[in-house]
């Protein structure tokens, strides 16, 4: 699937949607600035993933500090079957940016 603008998700947040967020950043990461996403840091996700079973079909945005780890994650998760995950490009840095 494709990978999403903040652009594109933060208008889809202000028309009140709401897409399936993890944020793949370390916990200091996520408490220093998030945007509401469930925190499963990256080093933790492939034993995350069991749990997760339920989005398999749903759309799964993943983000990160500047979308490196979140990539890394989007190839995790499509590889364990996962059909919608999309990256958010640019992740924090780019949201904070584009504020």
């Amino acid at each position: 699937m494709e990978d999403i603008t903040v652009q594109a998700l933060r208008e889809r947040l202000e028309n009140n949607e709401t897409p399936i967020l993890i944020d793949v950043r370390e916990p200091y990461e996520n408490a220093e600035f998030n945007i509401g996403g469930k925190n499963i840091p990256l080093g933790t996700l492939s034993s995350a993933i069991p749990g997760l079973q339920d989005l398999k079909d749903k759309e799964v945005i993943v983000y990160c500090a500047v979308g490196g780890r979140s990539g890394m994650a989007k190839s995790m998760l499509v590889g364990a079957g996962f059909t919608k995950v999309r990256n958010l490009l640019g992740g924090m840095m780019a949201w904070k940016n584009n504020a």
